[in-house]
Parts: structure tokens; sequence; C-alpha cells
């Protein structure tokens, strides 16, 4: 099942009080991106987010769950009302996050 866009611009703007949040469709699902660096995503409409060490201290109880098929499991994000706390957790993952790839020329 293919997530709404409306579910993801509410992600979006909820999270408008970082800069530099960007996303990119892909087969019917959005990943998200702080600054460059992927630190979740929106599947199946569900706000999922990678399991940093930080995000499992900020969220101990949250389920894993797979955002599609053969792929990693992710925290499920349930408290998507409360901006400051999603903002909080995006910052507080980032160093925790992967450096985007460089593309070969």
């Amino acid at each position: 099942m293919a997530s709404k866009k409306g579910y993801l611009d509410f992600i979006l703007e909820q999270l408008s009080g970082l800069d530099g949040i960007t996303y990119k469709a892909m087969m019917g699902e959005f990943i998200l991106y702080y600054q460059g660096r992927i630190f979740g995503g929106v599947y199946d409409d569900r706000f999922l987010v990678k399991p940093t060490r930080s995000a499992k201290r900020l969220m101990p109880t949250a389920p894993l769950e797979l955002p599609y098929e053969g792929a990693k499991p992710m925290l499920l994000v349930d408290d998507i009302d409360d901006r400051d706390f999603l903002c909080g957790l995006v910052r507080e993952m980032y160093p925790e996050l992967d450096e985007p790839k460089k593309k070969k020329k």
C-alpha cells in the first residue's frame, strides 16, 4: 500500500521547525532527509526512523517495524502530534546518521 501525500505533508509540517528537511518519493513511499542525511521515511502511512542510539533512548518502547519486505527494521514514531518532540528526535539522531555517499563521476 502506498503512502498518501497528505500524511507526508503532515509529517513535513510537524518537522518544519528544522531547516534542511527534504524528501524523495520512491515507489509510492517517501524517504526523509535532514541536512542531506537519511533519518527515516513514510511507509504505508507510518512515520519510521532509523534505530539509532538516541532514537532508542528517546522512544524506549517504540516497536521495530519493517518499512517494506526485505528492509532493515526501523522504529515506529507514534507521537506524531508533538512537534517539539519530533524536531528534537531528528536533531538528536543527526550526529549518528551516515554521511551521504559520494556519487561516482
